[in-house]
């Protein structure tokens, strides 16, 4: 990824005293746009491991303190509750106090409250711990896109995000490898893992400060630019984060994480009990999906970049990840079902994710970034709260898991026909 000109933000002069210069030398150089990504994309690593430590353990929480199934997914329900509430105010308190000093301040809290959860005695407290660790992760999503946003040039937006996403799919195999192995082949209590996560998360998190912290520097200083100008700070405020492409992308990104959080939650379920696949191989079969989007993701951006208008790639897209959703249930082969699995994670919402990244900021006012995927954010997670309860559901009321994928395909295809009505972006950052 080249080194960007003109979009990335030009450094502060250093006006700290040179002793101090002399002792911190490497925190005031501002950061090219590959070590924003490759930061960005470990952050990601860890904060998908944390989520996911869980999923490995919960039988033996759940012997542990006795608990129903029900109260098993309410474990995650809390978590994606606080982490959707924290996108929109993140991001209007990142764009004001700065971008990276929000990203520490939750990376830390996230961390503590994983570790906290290891130290949880009763399934109260680990609620509230849970909770608590959703608010810190809530913090991360709008100014770590709004911060690529601003040192990536406009041609590597998408692939920059596509690796960033990248630390996704890492996280969720990190997670569950790592929760297994821990507690079950070392045979260590369940708690133990969340303490080296939680710790090893908060050790990411000085990384990240210690190499981007003069970024806020930056961006710092063109808020005071535009503030001693009066025209260039109303202008942006104007509806920009409600255009006609702002709300059907939003609309966009609800039903491609539906499906998503649909399929990640309940497809290990469906293989076992419509397809008969035996429980230790749900795992692999089901890991198909994100580690397919890596190669989607960053070959489908590089693609992205050498267009001057992405619609039609992103229409194409969501209909195809539609189809394999119809794909998965409907066909009675296993090797098509496979076929769709992987062409699912090849264009699906991991994948589709960097070109609508790169498409909001063709949208949006550089200032407002954080505030813009903050909305983006949040449409899109609030799927995550309502897919998993409403496909058991439909599963309680049909029978059969088939008719949760049938509803998350056609969202998507509402969706694609939804953003056919979007207008080609204006420049406006």
């Amino acid at each position: 990824m080249p080194t960007t000109t003109g979009t990335q933000p030009a450094a502060v002069p250093d006006t700290a005293p040179a002793s101090r210069r002399r002792l911190l030398p490497v925190r005031r150089r501002p950061p090219g746009p590959l070590l924003v990504t490759a930061l960005f994309s470990l952050g990601w690593v860890f904060m998908y491991a944390d989520r996911n430590i869980l999923s490995p353990v919960m039988t033996v929480i759940q012997e542990e303190w006795g608990l129903s199934s029900t109260q098993l997914g309410l474990m995650s329900t809390v978590f994606f509750l606080t982490y959707a509430l924290m996108q929109i105010p993140t991001g209007y308190i990142a764009d004001r106090i700065g971008r990276v000093r929000v990203v520490v301040i939750g990376y830390v809290a996230f961390g503590i409250g994983t570790i906290l959860s290891g130290f949880a005695s009763t399934f109260l407290i680990f609620l509230l711990f849970r909770a608590f660790t959703g608010i810190g992760e809530g913090t991360y999503y709008s100014p770590v896109y709004g911060i690529s946003s601003s040192y990536v040039s406009k041609r590597w937006r998408g692939v920059s995000a596509a690796v960033i996403n990248s630390g996704m799919a890492v996280g969720i195999s990190l997670g569950f490898i790592g929760s297994s192995y821990l507690t079950f082949t070392l045979g260590l209590p369940w708690h133990i893992t969340f303490l080296v996560f939680g710790a090893a998360t908060v050790v990411v998190a000085a990384l990240i400060h210690y190499f981007l912290s003069p970024v806020d520097d930056a961006h710092r200083a063109s808020i005071a630019a535009a503030r001693a100008d009066d025209s260039a700070q109303e202008a942006p405020a104007r509806g920009a984060l409600f255009s006609r492409n702002h709300l059907l992308t939003y609309v966009l990104i609800f039903c491609s994480l539906y499906g998503f959080f649909s399929m990640l939650t309940w497809l290990p379920t469906y293989l076992q009990q419509a397809r008969g696949v035996d429980p230790s191989q749900t795992g692999i079969i089901a890991s198909l999906v994100p580690w397919a989007s890596i190669p989607g993701a960053i070959l489908l951006s590089m693609l992205a970049r050498r267009l001057s208008n992405t619609r039609p790639l992103i229409v194409v897209l969501a209909l195809l990840g539609g189809l394999c959703q119809i794909l998965v249930p409907l066909t009675g082969d296993y090797a098509l079902m496979i076929v769709g699995l992987v062409v699912y994670g090849l264009v699906g919402k991991l994948a589709l994710d960097p070109i609508l990244i790169a498409f909001l900021a063709e949208n949006t006012p550089s200032s407002m970034y954080s505030r813009a995927y903050g909305y983006f954010n949040f449409a899109g997670m609030v799927s995550s709260i309502f897919a998993p309860y409403v496909t058991g559901a439909l599963a309680d009321a049909t029978g059969s898991l088939e008719s949760g994928f049938f509803l998350s395909a056609v969202l998507l295809l509402v969706g694609a026909v939804a953003f056919c009505f979007t207008k080609k972006p204006a420049v406006v950052s």
